[in-house]
């Protein structure tokens, strides 16, 4: 039996901080973790600008509910849900993920969570385990699935890296120079068809 884990941002809906970023004029908030390989650096750094902007969840909610999936992600998910389990594996929170599922027709998700205050503020972050992502695809493969994982940031590369077989989609250039050996979908039709070939591989 196989199961497909997939990163959200960057592969079915636009990065959630870029637009954002773009939203409010500040561009450091564009960093993603494509730029910064430790996720907790990353959010910290993000923390401390909203708290210094006095930028509550709200704002990034409004912006949110303004992104939809990058085009042709849904018929991707669509097909690839009809042919396989599919998890979708973020460390995005559930706080920002609701409605950007809603337009994906709800696929099963893991992420993380934000504490927020009363008055709207983000404090802090919950991780569901560190290097999350990895560790859902070894419990997977330990349960007997074979697994496809697939994304486009480093913090993607540890569950590719476990799974039995995966790709990057749409990686930068910083990632492909560093990890030469994996496989890379530029296209929806190029990734359906890696992961049909992984399928058809199956006992």
């Amino acid at each position: 039996m196989e199961v497909v884990c997939l990163d959200l941002e960057g592969v079915l809906v636009p990065e959630i901080w870029i637009a954002f970023s773009q939203k409010t004029g500040i561009a450091e908030l564009s960093r993603t973790t494509r730029d910064e390989p430790d996720y907790n650096v990353l959010m910290n750094y993000r923390l401390e600008i909203l708290e210094k902007n006095n930028l509550r969840l709200r704002d990034i909610q409004d912006v949110i509910a303004s992104i939809r999936p990058l085009e042709g992600a849904k018929d991707f998910l669509d097909e690839l849900r009809s042919l396989t389990q599919v998890i979708i594996l973020s460390d995005t929170f559930r706080e920002f993920a609701s409605p950007l599922m809603r337009q994906l027709d709800w696929p099963a998700i893991f992420c993380n969570s934000l504490t927020v205050d009363s008055e709207g503020r983000i404090t802090g972050f919950r991780l569901r385990q560190q290097d999350g992502k990895r560790k859902a695809v070894e419990h997977l493969r330990l349960m007997g699935f074979r697994t496809f994982a697939a994304g486009d940031s480093y913090n993607d590369l540890s569950m590719i890296m476990a799974a039995d077989s995966g790709s990057l989609f749409r990686a930068p250039e910083n990632i492909l120079s560093e990890y030469p050996q994996l496989h890379l979908s530029t296209t929806y039709d190029d990734f359906l068809n890696t992961i049909r070939s992984f399928l058809d591989e199956r006992e």
